[in-house]
């Protein structure tokens, strides 16, 4: 094959190419899925090669704002954040969508940052054992716990570390939740009712597998222990 015919070639398929991200993808993708800086032929092989599973790679994973707007000294003295390099200065992160969350009249909140459906009743099964929480959450279904949204056993799940992170305001403790809006703390029923402190996590210690990881809405503190210690449970469902 000559050489202006496998150009010619080359460019009829990057050309099929851009259509087909274009068409193939939720959201617009930048076609460049070897993430070379270009758009080429080779795109077009990758993009064939997964057959269409990835869109847009070179996008990086976005990090949620930490809700904390104020700056301190060492001694814990609320001082002007301008120059001290604090996270209350630059507040990096992806904004908070208001309203935080959605309340479905179902006994479930919608978390409209992330996705992810909570149970709205953050203390339905009190302390339990690491493995007595990942028992209550997979076998929760509707008429259990408040909810009437049609769920089934094998939907909800015990959070991992991070999902119970993204719960957090760290400009707030006693607890550090938000409220629906997302712009104050967290009270009864605005969104979630009955908030407590220790919540275990689906996520195991790496340094000791007995241990698995805990996240306190108390004041964001986060730490594996002993799983047969007896922690709260608050189910999850849906996200990534």
């Amino acid at each position: 094959m000559s050489k202006k015919k496998i150009l010619l070639k080359g460019l009829i398929l990057t050309g099929l190419f851009m259509l087909s991200v274009s068409t193939a993808c939720a959201e617009p993708c930048k076609a460049d899925a070897n993430c070379d800086g270009r758009v080429s032929v080779w795109d077009y092989i990758l993009f064939k090669q997964e057959f269409g599973r990835k869109c847009d790679p070179c996008i990086t994973a976005p990090v949620p704002k930490t809700g904390q707007t104020t700056c301190y000294d060492t001694d814990g003295n609320v001082i002007d954040c301008a120059g001290t390099g604090q996270d209350g200065e630059y507040q990096k992160g992806v904004a908070w969508p208001n309203p935080r969350f959605t309340d479905n009249g179902d006994g479930t909140v919608t978390d409209n940052l992330t996705g992810l459906i909570w149970l709205e009743d953050a203390n339905c099964f009190g302390e339990r054992t690491w493995s007595q929480a990942l028992s209550d959450c997979n076998g929760l279904a509707s008429g259990d716990c408040g909810l009437t949204d049609g769920s089934s056993a094998g939907q909800w799940r015990l959070p991992n570390r991070f999902e119970l992170e993204s719960l957090l305001h760290l400009g707030f403790y006693n607890p550090a939740v938000p409220n629906t809006a997302g712009t104050g703390k967290w009270t009864e029923g605005d969104p979630f009712t009955n908030v407590q402190y220790l919540y275990w996590s689906s996520t195991t210690g790496a340094t000791n597998a007995s241990y698995a990881w805990y996240v306190s809405m108390y004041n964001g503190y986060m730490h594996y222990y002993y799983k047969s210690n007896h922690d709260y449970v608050w189910p999850v469902r849906g996200g990534q």
